[in-house]
C-alpha cells in the first residue's frame, strides 16, 4: 500500500491550466471528509468522480476536462492506488 502524502502524475498529454503548460499533477491522499464529498456530491458518477478527483488534485474540475483519457485513467490508477485497492 502507498503510505505517500502525495503522488505526482507526469502526464503524457500535457494540458493548459490559466495559460500555463501543465506536464503533471500532484494528488494528495484522500480523506474520509473527501469520501463524504463524494457520497453527497450531486450529477453523476462521472461528475462526482471528476469533482473527487480535481479537488485531490487542487485544481478546478474544468481543468482535467482537457485531459486526454489516458492521463484521467491514471489520476483514478492514483486514487485507488492510495485507497489500497487491488486493480
Amino acid at each position: 500500500m502507498d503510505k505517500r502524502a502525495t503522488a505526482k502524475i507526469e502526464l503524457d498529454f500535457p494540458i493548459q491550466v490559466s495559460g500555463v503548460e501543465v506536464k503533471h499533477l500532484v494528488m494528495r491522499r484522500p480523506k474520509v471528509r473527501d469520501e463524504v464529498a463524494y457520497t453527497k456530491s450531486k450529477g453523476d458518477d462521472s461528475d462526482k468522480v471528476l469533482q473527487l478527483l480535481a479537488s485531490l488534485c487542487e485544481v478546478a474540475p474544468d481543468d482535467l476536462l482537457d485531459l486526454d483519457a489516458s492521463d484521467f485513467a491514471k489520476l483514478e490508477a492514483q486514487y485507488q492506488d492510495f485507497k489500497g485497492a487491488k486493480p
